[in-house]
């Protein structure tokens, strides 16, 4: 069941989370260069669609923990903080940020591009755990 559960997640985070990196990185060029509005509405779509279904990444992380008997080992618990900053980091900052640049607020490309970069930051270094899982008896 592990194997199984693992493998969802993973998947799941590289169809959810993986688009919100790409089109919140996106986005500040967008507002930078004034383009179409048109773009600017799906990057914004993109964020807030794929967003919502990343809760299916931690949810199906935790299943994992739990039946891998890794739920208070370090690493996870540190990842599980990082992900809960990114949260607040995308929810709190980059959503309503280009949200504001949508309805003509005058957002500025460079903090929308630093918030989104510690957004994409933060994500790294949880895959980074994820992978090394430092003090892992595993080998790995």
């Amino acid at each position: 069941m592990s194997k199984f559960l693992l493998s969802v997640h993973v998947l799941a985070a590289i169809v959810a989370i993986g688009p919100v990196t790409v089109a919140a990185s996106m986005f500040p060029r967008f507002v930078r260069d004034g383009g179409n509005p048109a773009v600017g509405a799906v990057l914004h779509r993109i964020c807030r669609v794929y967003a919502a279904l990343g809760v299916t990444v931690p949810v199906f992380g935790l299943a994992t923990a739990l039946s891998m008997d890794v739920l208070t080992d370090a690493w996870l618990l540190v990842s599980m903080a990082l992900t809960a900053v990114a949260a607040v980091v995308l929810f709190a900052a980059v959503l309503p940020a280009q949200r504001d640049a949508l309805d003509g607020g005058g957002a500025n490309a460079a903090r929308l591009g630093m918030t989104a970069g510690i957004f994409n930051l933060l994500w790294a270094v949880v895959v980074v755990l994820m992978i090394v899982r430092p003090g892992s008896s595993t080998g790995a």
